[in-house]
């Protein structure tokens, strides 16, 4: 059934409300991410840095989801040859699968017109060329132009799309704002310091965008993270240092244990600076210039490093008090009472 069949109006009663009904990815971090499973006649769009795994998540994605029917993946960067072996490697096997490598957005849409997959994957965005938008892929018109074809076509076919966008090295995803506005879900694939990857919404027409998705990567590919306590909790033998406090964060629907670390020093010619890359610098020190004001104890003359372990960035502000007793104790040298 064509979710837009004609371009006449008709009665918000007379829609099937069986069009929104999800299905499974497959993967059970990412249907906590996009809001319980993947939606009919969707289009996500997901970015993240080069290497990080993007291609093997959606090529497992399109392993496992639990869809019948054909799924087509469409690649602009790499050869058939390349996707199998990186499917021989992974272990996928799907009957359904089939494989298109070409960046002429007119072949694709040919292509998507003969298969009707329930589900295909665009890898990458950056890589398609529209004639009608010019004959450079890349640029904003072309991003643009191709982001609407292709979400245009899965809404009204009924099939779900993945595109795989780059990102500039801010880590914002590469082209122009209306892409990700003509989508209807963008998610973003980041690393931390140790090998494991948050798959982040940061907007979702369908769901939450306060979800977070772990995995860790393996010579199987990625996979979920069972016990996130045992990447963002320090296992010590030994008594717990100063400047280290455990926080309770909760991330969409689930909390999570994390430990914050603070290092303060005295600062070098009267100059002091916050180092925070998984907390937001600003917020550091404005917790910093609560302590001063309100405990008595002089911040504004030291240079403070803050770190997460596990590498997960936090916003919560329910962290504010465990992010205050770690400067606290760096400040003092007290540990923190064990519990």
């Amino acid at each position: 059934m064509l979710f837009r069949s004609s371009h006449f109006s008709i009665p918000l009663d007379a829609v099937d409300p069986a069009g929104g009904v999800r299905t499974t990815s497959g993967m059970a971090e990412v249907d906590r991410v996009l809001g319980g499973g993947i939606m009919r006649g969707s289009s996500v769009l997901i970015g993240g840095e080069p290497g990080i795994g993007k291609s093997t998540l959606l090529l497992q994605i399109a392993a496992k989801a639990g869809i019948r029917g054909r799924i087509l993946y469409v690649s602009g960067e790499e050869s058939a040859a390349h996707l199998r072996l990186r499917a021989d490697r992974l272990g996928i096997r799907r009957e359904g699968l089939e494989v298109l490598c070409s960046g002429n957005l007119p072949e694709v849409l040919t292509t998507l017109d003969r298969v009707k997959p329930v589900l295909f994957v665009v890898d990458s965005l950056q890589t398609l060329v529209a004639p009608d938008a010019g004959v450079v892929p890349g640029t904003p018109n072309q991003v643009k132009y191709c982001a609407l074809e292709l979400a245009d076509w899965a809404r009204e076919h009924g099939s779900a799309c993945f595109l795989v966008a780059h990102i500039t090295k801010e880590g914002l995803i590469a082209g122009p704002k209306a892409a990700e506005h003509t989508v209807d879900v963008v998610l973003m694939f980041e690393q931390s310091e140790t090998d494991v990857r948050f798959l982040r919404s940061t907007k979702n027409r369908f769901g939450s965008t306060d979800e977070i998705g772990l995995f860790t990567m393996t010579g199987q590919g990625l996979v979920e993270l069972a016990d996130p306590s045992s990447v963002f909790m320090v296992r010590r033998t030994g008594p717990t240092p100063a400047g280290a406090a455990v926080a309770v964060t909760w991330e969409g629907t689930r909390s999570l244990l994390v430990e914050i670390q603070a290092l303060v020093v005295p600062g070098k010619a009267s100059l002091s600076r916050v180092y925070s890359d998984r907390i937001e610098a600003a917020r550091v020190a404005r917790v910093a210039a609560v302590l001063e004001k309100h405990v008595g104890i002089r911040l504004s003359d030291h240079d403070i490093y803050v770190n997460v372990a596990g590498g997960m960035r936090l916003a919560e502000p329910g962290i504010d008090l465990a992010l205050a007793a770690a400067l606290f104790s760096a400040r003092t040298g007290l540990p923190l009472p064990a519990g």
